[in-house]
C-alpha cells in the first residue's frame, strides 16, 4: 500500500567540514556542487544550542548561542558559536525502521541407525522460534493432530492440550545464525506423518507453507496432492496437508488396522531428504530524530536543525505551515541548495552524512511569519513518520520561553485546534484528484500493455481519498445517533428499548466452543453444566457453535439445515442446552451459516451443486461468477468463499427458504438470535430481510477483512478498514452488530510493540468501529478463528488481559473467549465483568481518553471508571472523584468512584 500523498516539500543548507561533498539533487541523481551560503541566508549568522552543527554533535543544556558562518578556501562551513538566540522547540522522535530479512526453512531425514532415523528443522532468521507439532497415526481420518510418543519429544517440550507439542529450536553455535530442532523418530511405532509450523515468539508470527501446514510423510500409503515434504519416491513436493486416509475396499468397508510389523514394511520408500523453503520476515530496528527549532533576534528567521542516527541516505520531505492549518505549502523562492520539487506538493532533501558516518543532519532557514515546519523521511524507500502522523514544528513567538517540548498527549477533551483546516478547500481537492484518477484508469484501458497493477494503485489511491473525504463529512455533519444512555435509563432496564443490533445495551457475550470443541461428541452436555457457573460470572449471552449437519466437524460447511443432529450432539440435547440457560437468564445466539453450503450431489458435469433434505434447490441456488460450482444463479454480491457453492441471495425462493428456516430454529430450539457468519459473502440488505423475519433478540455478523499495512506495517489510521464494517451494518439498516476487527487489529499492534498511541484515533476517539458506531460493535480479542488450535491471528502472548482491562470497560458489546474464561486469566476476567455490570457500562457509554502515549493508553468511561493499559504511570485525576482501585495486573489497572 501507498502512504498518504505528500504535499510541500524544502531543503535543508548543506553544512559541511573540510573534505566533505555537497550534493545538488539532479535529473540524473546527486552531483557535486560548491557551497553558495548567500543563497542561503540574509545574514553571516545562524543560530543554533550550543552545539557543533558541522559534527552533529548535542549538548545537554539549552542555553542560547548563535552560530556563525564564514567560508574557509576549502569551501568549508566553519561554525562559531555566541549567546544570541531562543529555542523555542526541542524534541527528540523515536522512529522505528522496518527492514525486510531473508532466509531458509529447511527440512533434513536422514538415517542414524537401521531403524532409527532424525528428522531436523531449522531456519536461518535469527528470532525466538518455537517448533508446533504433532503426528499423524496409520489408519487416522481426518486431518487433526495428536500428540507424538513420549520418547519423540525433545528436551524443553510443552504438550499443548491434548493435540500438540511446542519445542524451541535451539542455536547451533554461537557463530551461528540458524536455529535448529532434531526429532528422534522410531520406525517401530505407528506414526505415519509429522506435522507442524513454525512460530517465531517475538513477534507472534506464525509460519506455515501458502496458509497450510508442514506435514512430512513417514510411510508409504500417504496420499499425495503435491503437498508434502520429502523425497520424490512416496513423498510429493511442499503444500497443502493431505488426510491420511484408511484404504477401502469395493464395498466402501475400512481395512482393519495394521500391526507395526505391517508398518514398518510399508516404509520401504522412506529416504533421507533435503529441504529448503524460503522465508522472511520484517524485523525492527529502533533509531530516533531530533529536531530543534530556534528563532534568531537579528533575522526573525526560524531555524531548524534535524539530526538523525539512521543509516544510509535519508531525505526529508517537508513542507511550511501557515494561516493556522497543517497543511502543507511550498515556500517562496529561493530554496537552499540540493532542494528539489517533488509532485508540485513538496518539497525534498538530502541530508548530510555525519563525519563519523553514523547518522546525517540538515539545517533549514525559514521566513519568521511561518507558523510550523511538517516533514517525513525517507530512508531506504521507507517511509517514516511520527506515531503514524508527519512530523511537525511549531514556530514561537521570540518571546517565548525557551521549553522542551513532550509527545502530545492524545485526549478526548481537548480540542485540536491547530488541525483546524478548511473542510470545503478540501473536499474540492478531494474531488478533483478523484476525477484526476479516474481520468488515469479510463486512458489506461485503451492502452495494450498489461496495466491492471497500474489500475490497482489507482483504486487503492481513490479508495484513500474517500476515506478522508467521509471522515471530513464525519467532522462537519451529525454522526450516527450515539447518545449517551441517561444513568436514569440505566437504572430501569425495564424501559430499555431492545433492538436485534444491540440487545438492551448491557449485553456481555461469551463464546460457548473453541475449534476443539466438537471431539468430544457431547459438547452440548458439558455446557449445560456450567450454566450457572457463566450466569454467576456476569454473562448476559452465549454464543453456541453451528448446529446443522456439516462436511466438516465444526460446522462451518453446513449441509442439511433442518438436520441439527451435529458432532456437538443432538437435536434434543441442544435444546436442553438453550433451556438451562434460559433458566438462569442468559439468551442464546445460533452460528448461523448463511453464505455457502455444501451440496448432496453431482450435476451432469460431476459439480457438486445439487442439493438434498428439505430444502432441496438446485443450481439456480449457486452463484453464477464461482467456476468452481457451476452456479446458474445471478453473480454473487459479495465475496466468495471458495469452499463450497456460494448461496445466491437474491433468488426469492432462496430467501424465503432462509427466512422460515430461522423462524422454525426460533421457534423449535429457541435461539435468541444469530451470529452471522462471513457476511462478506452477501449484501448487508438480505440480511436486514432475515432479521425482520426472524425478529431475533440479539444479532452480529462476521465481517473480516485485512487491515491497512505500509511496508509491513500497520497504518495508524484505520479508517477505510473501519468503514467497510460501518458500510456492512448501515447496509442492514442497523438491524445488526459486527465484530469490531478494526480494535483487535490496532490492539494487536498497539500491545505487541508498545505503541499505545495507536489506541486514539485523530480526532481522540477510539480508532476501531467502536469510535464510530459503538452500539452496533461487538469487540472481542479472540475467538476459535483467531485463536484456539487455528491460530490463524493469535492476540499477543501474555497481553490478553490488557485486552480484556480494554474492551470490558469500553462502550461497544464485549465478547469473551471460552478458553480464555476457563485458564488462569478467569478470575481477573471475573473481576473486570463484576465491574461492568456493577457500575453498569454499556454500549453507549461515553469515553474519554486521557492519555495516549508510547508505553501507556489511559480513559475515563462515563466519569466513573478510569482505566490504563501499559507498562507506563497513570493515575486518574484528583478533583471531586474519589477513585479507588477495582482491578490491576500486568501492566493493566482499572479504577471506579465509590
Amino acid at each position: 500500500m501507498s502512504t498518504v500523498p505528500i504535499e510541500s516539500l524544502l531543503h535543508h543548507s548543506s553544512l559541511r567540514r573540510r573534505n566533505s561533498t555537497i550534493y545538488r539533487g539532479t535529473r540524473g541523481g546527486f552531483l557535486p556542487c560548491s557551497l553558495n551560503l548567500s543563497r542561503h541566508f540574509t545574514s553571516k549568522k545562524l543560530h543554533s544550542v550550543g552545539r557543533n552543527i558541522g559534527s552533529g554533535g548535542t549538548s545537554s543544556g539549552l542555553r542560547r548561542s548563535s552560530v556563525a558562518i564564514r567560508a574557509s578556501s576549502s569551501d568549508t562551513a566553519v561554525v562559531e558559536t555566541s549567546q544570541s538566540d531562543d529555542v523555542v522547540f526541542k524534541e527528540n522522535f523515536p522512529v522505528q525502521r522496518i527492514e525486510k530479512a531473508e532466509g531458509k526453512i529447511y527440512v533434513r531425514l536422514k538415517q542414524v541407525e537401521e531403524k532409527n532415523w532424525e528428522l531436523s528443522v531449522g531456519c536461518s532468521l535469527p528470532g525466538k522460534w518455537i517448533f508446533h507439532w504433532g503426528v499423524s497415526y496409520v489408519g487416522d481420518t481426518g486431518s487433526e493432530w495428536d500428540q507424538p510418543p513420549e520418547d519423540m519429544r525433545p528436551p524443553g517440550s510443552i504438550a499443548i492440550k491434548d493435540y500438540a507439542i511446542d519445542t524451541p529450536l535451539e542455536k547451533l553455535s554461537e557463530g551461528d545464525s540458524s536455529y535448529e530442532v532434531t526429532i528422534n523418530l522410531d520406525l517401530e511405532s505407528s506414526v505415519a506423518a509429522l506435522n507442524f509450523v513454525l512460530k517465531d515468539e517475538e513477534t507472534g508470527a506464525w509460519y506455515q507453507h501458502k496458509g497450510r501446514d508442514f506435514k512430512v510423510p513417514l510411510v508409504d500409503d500417504v496420499l499425495d496432492n503435491g503437498n508434502l515434504i520429502g523425497a520424490k519416491k512416496g513423498f510429493g513436493a511442499l503444500g497443502k496437508l493431505s488426510n491420511i486416509v484408511l484404504e477401502s475396499d469395493e464395498s466402501g468397508e475400512e481395512v482393519e488396522e495394521k500391526s507395526t510389523s505391517d508398518v514398518t514394511k510399508e516404509r520401504k520408500g522412506l529416504e533421507e531428504f533435503y529441504e529448503e523453503m524460503p522465508i522472511s520476515k520484517h524485523v525492527a530496528d529502533d533509531n530516533s530524530v531530533t529536531v530543534t527549532a530556534r528563532k534568531c533576534p537579528e533575522t526573525s528567521k526560524n531555524i531548524v536543525t534535524i539530526e538523525t542516527d539512521l543509516p544510509g541516505d535519508v531525505t526529508v520531505h517537508w513542507g511550511v505551515c501557515k494561516n493556522g492549518s497543517k497543511k502543507w505549502e511550498i515556500p517562496e523562492k529561493p530554496y537552499p541548495e540540493e532542494t528539489s520539487l517533488f509532485r508540485n506538493k513538496a518539497l525534498r532533501t538530502r541530508l548530510q552524512r555525519k563525519d563519523d558516518g553514523n547518522g546525517s543532519f540538515g539545517l533549514f532557514s525559514l521566513d519568521g511569519k511561518l507558523e510550523g515546519l511538517s516533514f517525513v523521511l525517507k530512508s531506504n524507500d521507507t517511509w517514516l513518520k511520527n506515531k503514524g502522523e508527519d512530523f511537525y514544528v511549531p514556530f514561537l513567538s521570540s518571546s517565548t520561553s525557551p521549553v522542551k517540548t513532550e509527545a502530545p498527549q492524545v485526549s478526548g477533551k481537548k480540542p485540536k485546534t491547530n488541525q483546524e483546516v478548511s473542510a470545503s478547500g478540501f473536499t474540492d481537492e478531494i474531488i478533483t484528484e478523484i476525477r484526476n484518477l479516474a481520468i488515469d484508469i479510463s486512458s489506461h484501458k485503451h492502452q495494450k500493455t498489461n496495466v491492471k497493477e497500474v489500475q490497482e494503485n489507482i483504486l487503492q489511491e481513490i479508495e484513500k481519498l474517500a476515506a478522508e473525504a467521509y471522515s471530513i463529512f464525519r467532522s462537519t455533519t451529525p454522526a450516527f445517533s450515539e447518545e449517551s444512555v441517561l444513568e436514569a435509563e440505566a437504572e430501569k432496564p425495564e424501559e430499555i428499548k431492545i433492538s436485534s443490533g444491540t440487545g438492551s445495551g448491557f449485553e456481555i457475550v461469551c463464546q460457548g466452543f473453541n475449534w476443539e470443541s466438537h471431539k468430544s461428541g457431547r459438547w452440548y452436555k458439558e455446557l449445560q453444566e456450567k450454566a450457572k457457573e457463566l450466569a454467576s460470572l456476569g454473562f448476559t449471552v452465549l454464543w453456541l457453535p453451528p448446529p446443522t449437519e456439516s462436511v466438516s466437524p465444526e460446522g462451518y460447511m453446513p449441509k442439511d439445515l433442518y438436520n441439527l443432529n451435529s458432532r456437538y450432539g443432538t437435536i434434543d440435547e441442544l435444546k436442553e442446552t438453550v433451556r438451562k440457560f434460559h433458566k438462569v437468564g442468559i439468551k442464546v445466539l445460533g452460528d448461523a451459516v448463511l453464505n455457502h453450503r455444501c451440496a448432496h450431489f453431482k450435476n451432469q458435469n460431476g459439480v457438486w451443486n445439487l442439493f438434498g433434505g428439505r430444502l432441496n434447490w438446485d443450481d439456480r441456488a449457486v452463484v453464477a461468477d464461482d467456476p468452481h460450482f457451476q452456479g446458474r444463479g445471478n453473480k454473487s454480491s459479495g465475496d466468495n468463499f471458495h469452499a463450497a457453492p456460494n448461496i445466491d441471495h437474491s433468488q426469492d425462493f432462496v430467501r424465503k427458504d432462509i427466512k422460515e428456516w430461522l423462524c422454525w430454529m426460533r421457534e423449535e430450539v429457541g435461539y435468541d438470535g444469530w451470529r452471522l457468519d462471513f457476511v462478506r459473502g452477501f449484501w448487508g440488505g438480505y440480511v436486514k430481510d432475515y432479521m425482520d423475519a426472524s425478529k431475533p433478540y440479539f444479532a452480529v455478523g462476521e465481517y473480516w477483512d485485512s487491515l491497512s499495512y505500509t511496508y509491513g506495517e500497520m497504518d495508524y489510521n484505520q479508517d477505510a478498514h473501519r468503514q467497510r464494517i460501518v458500510d456492512w451494518i448501515n447496509a442492514t439498516s442497523g438491524a445488526a452488530g459486527a465484530f469490531d476487527v478494526t480494535t483487535k487489529g490496532i490492539l494487536h499492534t498497539a500491545l505487541q510493540k508498545c505503541e499505545y498511541w495507536r489506541l486514539s484515533d485523530p480526532k481522540g476517539k477510539p480508532p476501531g468501529v467502536v469510535g464510530w458506531w459503538p452500539s452496533r460493535a461487538v469487540t472481542f480479542i479472540e475467538n476459535h478463528d483467531t485463536g484456539s488450535t487455528q491460530g490463524h491471528w493469535r492476540f499477543p502472548e501474555g497481553k490478553e488481559m490488557q485486552g480484556y482491562a480494554y474492551i470490558l470497560t469500553h462502550p461497544g458489546t464485549p465478547a469473551v473467549f471460552f478458553d480464555h474464561i476457563f485458564s488462569d486469566y478467569r478470575s481477573e476476567i471475573a473481576s473486570l465483568l463484576s465491574l461492568r455490570n456493577r457500575q453498569k457500562l454499556h454500549c453507549r457509554s461515553e469515553v474519554n481518553i486521557d492519555k495516549s502515549e508510547r508505553d501507556v493508553y489511559a480513559a475515563i468511561i462515563d466519569d466513573k471508571v478510569a482505566m490504563k493499559i501499559g507498562p507506563g504511570h497513570y493515575e486518574p485525576p484528583n478533583g471531586d472523584k474519589n477513585w479507588s482501585v477495582a482491578v490491576e495486573g500486568r501492566d493493566y489497572k482499572v479504577w471506579e468512584t465509590s
